[in-house]
This record gives C-alpha cells, structure tokens and sequence, in this order.
C-alpha cells in the first residue's frame, strides 16, 4: 500500500484551506497513493480566529466535500478539522468548545476521531477550547488496521500500545506541533518512538512551517514545524519533509508488522 503525508500551511479560510486539499490530495492521488494524511487543522488553522465560528458536523461542507473528492479518486483521506462540542462557563464567560477531529473519509468509510489528549502544556491550554475525546479509533483499508491519532496523542505512548493491540498496523497522526527551542528535536524522538512502542507504521503529516526555512527554530505557538514523517515499525525513517510544504510518500508493508511483533514481541501482556 502506498501512502502520502501532506504537508502544506492552511489558514483561516475554510474554502480556501478545502480548495488546497482538494488540490493536494489529487496531485498525491495522482501519485499512486491509497491512504493520504493532511494535517490537524487543515480545515481551519490554530491562531486563525474562534474555532467555533466555522466549526461543523460530519455531514457539513467541508466534510462531504472531501469525502466526494475521495471518493472521485478512489483513495481514503485523513484531515484535521473542528466539530461543535459543548459550551463551558470560564472567569464569567461561555465559552463554545469544539471536538479536535480527524476526519477519516473515502468509499465505504466516513467517520472521525476526537483528539484524547488536549495540548494543556508549555503555556497554552487547549481544552479551554477543545473538548477531549475519549474513545480509540481504528478503521480497515485493503485488509490493512488503520489506527487514528492527532498531535499531543504522540507523547501518550500507551494510547499507540492500545491501538495496537486492536490490531492497527498503521497509525496516523495528524499534526500541528509547535517550533521552537528543541521542539524539532523533540518531535523527531517521539514520532519514532511511538513506532517501536506500537511495533506499527507510523504516518505524521504536519502543518508546515509558517514562513518556511526563515523561521525555522523560533517559537511559533502550535501552527506547524513541518518534519512530516512516516516511520517503519523498526523506527527507520522511511520519509521525512523539511520546514516548507511537500508531499512525502512511502509503501507500506503488512508482512514487516507481522515479523517485527513476532521477533519484539512488546505488545505481548505480561504473566
């Protein structure tokens, strides 16, 4: 199976980011790929405006549009976007929450994954706006488990370990992780360490680097650092992008899940 990590900068413009995906997900499309990854927010980017403004349900535009393009084209597409929540009163104001989702969508499949872990971290708190989810998501491509992740997921190895463990030989991380200070570093460590936890594939598809190569390395709050990745269940880096946007592409093979669970047996329950 060959699969695609896109990697591009999405705005706060739906139409716009939704035109972009469209774009990029035929040019992956066209490049062979069955399973494409686009990055967490590519519906609407973090630092954009209220995400409840222009949240929607599954069965809206941004969604059904994309499941139709999928569909087109014969591939299956994950892509970040923002589903109304619930409303939280916080210092004497409501505040409207959304489900940070990715949405998994093509023929026979529609559905999303609620982000678990909210970035609560490095001065910055997601769940004041975003509602964790709490359920584990998996889905079936051409006989391959597909596990679901997105972002912050990535520092929560037991979550990689549970996914395994229903069977996902693939796990899919869409991401909108923060530059700065050994952040890069950081990323690199935890994207390759969440393969050789889960003896899985791992795909991060990332929001590139605002400003591209020129920012690298600055504190950029959680809008992109690029280094999109897929990653073998043995941590060899099968692809990786820089800080400005492209397309990474990788195939992926059952069989080496199988060997490596059967010779590193670490999903194995202890006695």
């Amino acid at each position: 199976m060959k699969v695609a990590a896109v990697q591009f900068v999405s705005g706060g413009d739906i139409a716009e980011n939704l035109a972009s995906a469209k774009e990029l997900i035929s040019t992956a499309a066209g490049q062979g790929a069955q399973l494409i990854v686009l990055p967490e927010a590519t519906a609407q980017s973090f630092a954009s405006g209220r995400l409840d403004v222009n949240a929607e349900e599954l069965d809206g535009d941004f969604a059904t549009q994309l499941k139709t393009h999928a569909e087109e084209l014969g591939v299956t597409v994950v892509a970040g976007m923002f589903r109304p929540a619930d409303s939280v009163d916080k210092d004497g104001k409501s505040i409207n929450r959304v489900y940070n989702t990715a949405l998994i969508t093509g023929p026979g499949v529609h559905l999303g994954y609620n982000k678990i872990h909210t970035y609560d971290a490095f001065n910055y708190r997601e769940s004041d706006t975003v509602k964790p989810g709490n359920e584990l998501v998996t889905f079936e491509l051409d006989g391959v488990t597909i596990g679901v992740a997105i972002c912050y997921d990535v520092r929560f190895p037991e979550q990689f370990k549970a996914l395994a463990r229903q069977g996902a030989e693939v796990i899919v991380v869409p991401t909108s992780w923060a530059d700065g200070p050994e952040k890069r570093d950081q990323w690199r460590l935890l994207s390759a360490t969440r393969a050789l936890d889960s003896t899985a594939y791992v795909i991060c598809a990332g929001q590139a680097r605002p400003g591209g190569n020129d920012k690298a390395g600055e504190a950029s709050g959680p809008t992109g650092i690029g280094h999109s990745v897929i990653v073998s269940p043995t941590a060899e880096r099968l692809a990786e992008a820089g800080y400005e946007e492209e397309i990474i592409y990788a195939d992926i093979d059952p069989e080496l899940v199988t060997k490596t669970r059967k010779t590193l047996p670490v999903l194995e329950a202890l006695s």
